[in-house]
């Protein structure tokens, strides 16, 4: 059975989106329902896959990798990319791997420190690995926009 969700499970996600650590007996004051029954539809809501775990955003920045580039690549052919996904999860600095339509058959996210970084990363590691034929890297100037979904948006 499809857990639907109603307009109770949606202020609670809007509340967990902002900040996942807030208490259930806060969001239940806010809900105006038991901190047991938000504990219920959270536990319902992750058992239906619609949402999984809470986590911490660590800011790359903060860290030194200074630059986000996003790289489209093209592979030798089409059956290769299972043995090329196993190849890029070795890289450290790939953040995400989306096999996507288009010209290229993944778009890749990456963070480094800084452009040498990026330019070895690109030169003696990903345009190495077996079944990529062709890479076209993408630098990013400014993150502009970052967010979850908007729940309580009408549809």
């Amino acid at each position: 059975m499809k857990y639907q969700i109603d307009d109770i499970d949606k202020k609670i996600l809007s509340y967990l989106v902002k900040d996942a650590r807030i208490p259930f007996l806060e969001i239940a004051r806010e809900c105006g329902i038991s901190g047991a029954a938000i504990h219920q539809r959270v536990k319902k809501m992750e058992e239906a896959g619609i949402i999984e775990g809470s986590h911490f955003v660590v800011k790359p920045r903060a860290l030194g990798l200074k630059i986000c580039a996003y790289i489209g690549v093209v592979l030798d052919h089409a059956h290769q990319y299972k043995s090329v996904v196993k190849e890029l999860e070795k890289i450290p600095e790939i953040t995400e791997c989306h096999f996507i339509t288009g010209n290229y058959a993944f778009l890749i996210k990456l963070r480094c420190n800084d452009h040498q970084h990026l330019m070895d990363v690109l030169i003696n590691t990903l345009q190495n690995v077996p079944g990529i034929s062709k890479t076209e890297t993408f630098i990013s100037l400014d993150q502009v926009i970052e967010k979850q979904i908007d729940i309580l948006q009408e549809s």
